[in-house]
């Protein structure tokens, strides 16, 4: 069965069993994860603390940052009520993991639910994606606007400077128009962190903190968005004005299936298989690859390897004419 058969048949229904959530896998899960991650900060504040030498904690720091990515992906999928079978453990696992990660669950959860509402719809750019002009819209832009986009896609500004900013400053402070309840996540979050920061300082001291703290947010944050920005920014994204927004095309073409090593594909909680999750958002991280293995129409869509997501890194606008992204020496090249 191909794609086209398969969006015919009863398709919701087909991927409606690998939404249920399994509470035996998910626990294996969070054992896997944080006792060696908590490990990890243990060997390095010791390591530390005895003179060893740096340069051999930073292999241990590579480590532990990929650890902290797949808590992110535990905290993604609780934002999607999907990692236990029950809401009360969600949420109570959201909050500690969005502790561990900088990033307040409910808040967090609202705009990314927006992000799924409009991915790929040109109309509702900003809610939960990474800034994407239309040619048009760049052409029309002022010398200072063009300047500002410029920069901020600039991938040291993009993957370096920007998550740092977004995750430890930007997340500080609740979206603009949520509610109490989103309003709250964001203070209770903050409160909890400067209390970790707190009893870490008391504990480790704070040069030791900062010398694990610091490095493991620079990669697993610039990690972090690196996969957002190439799940939705590649050769062959699919975006359209609001009028002919397909949700389905959006998941399906919009959405790529970044094709990891095993070993970063269990890193990454098998996140790379997005045209999956945005075609079903509540199937956890743990039945993403089930589901894919199990559904041929599925396996279809063209895997994007390592090699190919680099040239997203000059992808920098949306060209309406020709329906693809281009870059900015592309665009230039067109107009002489």
């Amino acid at each position: 069965m191909d794609k086209a058969q398969f969006l015919k048949t009863d398709w919701h229904k087909t991927l409606a069993k690998y939404g249920r959530p399994d509470n035996l896998k998910a626990a294996w899960q969070l054992c896997n994860t944080f006792i060696p991650y908590f490990a990890l900060w243990a060997l390095m504040v010791v390591m530390i603390r005895s003179g060893i030498s740096y340069w051999l904690v930073l292999p241990l720091i590579a480590v532990a940052s990929g650890m902290l990515i797949r808590i992110f992906i535990f905290f993604h999928d609780c934002c999607h009520g999907s990692f236990f079978s029950s809401r009360g453990a969600n949420r109570f696992l959201g909050y500690v993991t969005g502790i561990l990660t900088f990033t307040p669950f409910e808040d967090w959860g609202r705009t990314h639910a927006g992000h799924h509402a409009s991915s790929g719809d040109l109309d509702r750019r900003g809610t939960g994606d990474v800034w994407t002009m239309t040619v048009g819209e760049y052409l029309a832009a002022s010398k200072v606007q063009k300047l500002t986009y410029r920069l901020f896609r600039n991938p040291l500004v993009l993957f370096g400077v920007s998550p740092l900013f977004l995750f430890l400053v930007l997340q500080r402070f609740p979206h603009k128009g949520v509610g109490k309840r989103e309003r709250m996540s964001v203070h209770r979050t903050n409160l909890a962190i400067l209390a970790v920061i707190g009893l870490a300082c008391l504990t480790m001291g704070w040069r030791t903190y900062l010398l694990i703290q610091i490095p493991i947010a620079i990669v697993a944050f610039g990690a972090g968005v690196w996969l957002f920005y190439v799940q939705h920014q590649f050769e062959e994204d699919y975006w359209a004005r609001h009028e002919s927004w397909d949700p389905i095309r959006a998941a399906l073409e919009g959405s790529s299936y970044y094709k990891l090593p095993k070993v970063l594909q269990w890193f990454t909680g098998n996140i790379g298989l997005h045209h999956v999750h945005h075609l079903r958002s509540g199937i956890p991280n743990y039945k993403l690859q089930e589901c894919l293995n199990n559904i041929p129409a599925l396996q279809v869509v063209e895997p994007l390897t390592i090699r190919k997501s680099l040239k997203s890194l000059f992808l920098h606008l949306w060209d309406e004419t020709n329906d693809k992204l281009v870059s900015f020496r592309a665009l230039r090249i067109a107009r002489d």
